[in-house]
């Protein structure tokens, strides 16, 4: 695959990788951008072979934000897609997507971190709200960014623009691990391959829980969830696994 994309695609024993590929702007976001990870995103939510789905960033940064350089009478690719569609098909993708910051993640960069499902980063990377310091606001990445963070800390960060590293992102609940540099496709691997345990169906349904009970009263949820266990315990995925723990050995979706 040429090195000169703006975003690489590979598939790793079925976990697609996803990669922003212009570290002489650390991975700004523009147009361009957008529309290559949303065209890889749902190429990979297609791919029967792919179970997760990881967004990294190439070179020192995982993403600066929106491209406060560029020129503005400078033309871009025409795309349809928007921030706002990439963030929906990123939070709707039925595979689980994980977060891999291997640096610094500023404004809409904090977007993509806040709608992945799980995020692992390097400690030492640099997060900032910085949207307050050029005299605009957070706003869009605020849906995803705000229901992580909580009222009480995004207040705080959306107004000051400060800084935080790794470890903060985890203690505010940004991010769920902070390792060193050397230790993150590592640390990536182990979040997959625990994935990779789970019934395919399961691990779906899993995502759509969360999103859906957070969304439901006590009582609504306690119906719904209901009608939905019954469903999945009469499933073939169910009587595979249950076989396969009775059999003690491996369910079918699990390979080696």
């Amino acid at each position: 695959m040429a090195t000169d994309e703006i975003t690489l695609c590979e598939i790793r024993g079925g976990v697609a990788w996803i990669t922003m590929n212009r570290p002489d702007n650390r991975n700004a976001i523009s147009l361009e951008l957008i529309a290559s990870l949303y065209e890889h995103l749902q190429a990979s939510n297609d791919n029967s072979e792919v179970r997760s789905i990881v967004v990294t960033g190439s070179g020192p940064a995982f993403c600066a934000g929106a491209n406060l350089k560029r020129e503005s009478n400078s033309s871009e690719p025409f795309s349809k897609v928007t921030f706002v569609d990439l963030l929906n098909a990123m939070i709707d993708s039925p595979k689980p997507i994980i977060a891999a910051v291997n640096g610094a993640a500023f404004g809409g960069g904090l977007g993509l971190v806040a709608a992945s499902d799980i995020v692992i980063t390097v400690a030492d990377a640099q997060f900032s709200f910085s949207e307050v310091r050029i005299g605009v606001i957070p706003a869009i990445i605020s849906v995803v960014c705000v229901p992580k963070l909580g009222r009480h800390q995004a207040m705080k960060l959306f107004l000051t623009g400060e800084r935080f590293d790794g470890s903060e992102a985890v203690r505010m609940g940004l991010a769920h691990r902070a390792v060193d540099a050397g230790s993150l496709v590592a640390a990536v691997d182990d979040v997959t391959n625990m994935i990779d345990q789970g019934g395919p169906n399961a691990v779906i349904e899993c995502k759509n829980l969360v999103r859906r009970v957070s969304e439901l009263s006590l009582e609504q949820g306690f119906k719904e969830t209901e009608a939905w266990s019954a469903r999945m315990f009469n499933s073939d995925e169910a009587a595979e696994g249950m076989a396969a723990f009775r059999a003690k050995r491996k369910p079918n979706w699990v390979s080696g």
